[in-house]
């Protein structure tokens, strides 16, 4: 069974959104320059909000302060590529965390207005997730 992912979609405030970080991956060659939510997979043993910490500490060198739970519209976690699924949190950048940093598994970090999440290449079914972050922030994505 594979092993199951965890996301943060990151906001520049949870009380108030207007933009998401939006992260383009580094490799492999054919997502390379793809957009996606920063996170990761969920080691054994680690809690999924556990993990969700780690990984945005290892893939962005920061730290986060983690809001309501993302859902899809059945209330699941999200299908994703190669058979797994993704729990996605909103979040927001801790305070005195440092800015984030690219080391390695990403070569850009973008704030989007909400409203445009949907004019970036994303990864499989992240524009769908990125769209319902939108919209539960009280954006519409215009349609392309």
């Amino acid at each position: 069974m594979p092993r199951l992912v965890v996301a943060a979609a990151i906001v520049d405030s949870l009380d108030n959104p207007t933009q998401l970080l939006c992260a383009a991956r580094s490799y492999p060659p054919e997502l390379s320059g793809k957009f996606e939510l920063p996170g990761g997979k969920i080691d054994r043993d680690e809690a999924p909000l556990q993990a969700l910490h780690r990984e945005i500490r290892e893939e962005m060198n920061t730290a986060i302060r983690v809001g309501a739970q993302v859902m899809t519209e059945e209330g699941t976690w999200w299908p994703i590529l190669q058979g797994r699924t993704m729990g996605v949190w909103l979040a927001e950048l801790a305070p005195d965390a440092p800015a984030p940093t690219l080391n390695g598994s990403h070569s850009e970090f973008r704030w989007t207005p909400l409203d445009k999440v949907d004019t970036l290449d994303w990864i499989g079914c992240d524009l769908e997730i990125a769209m319902a972050v939108a919209r539960t922030s009280g954006f519409e994505p215009a349609d392309r």
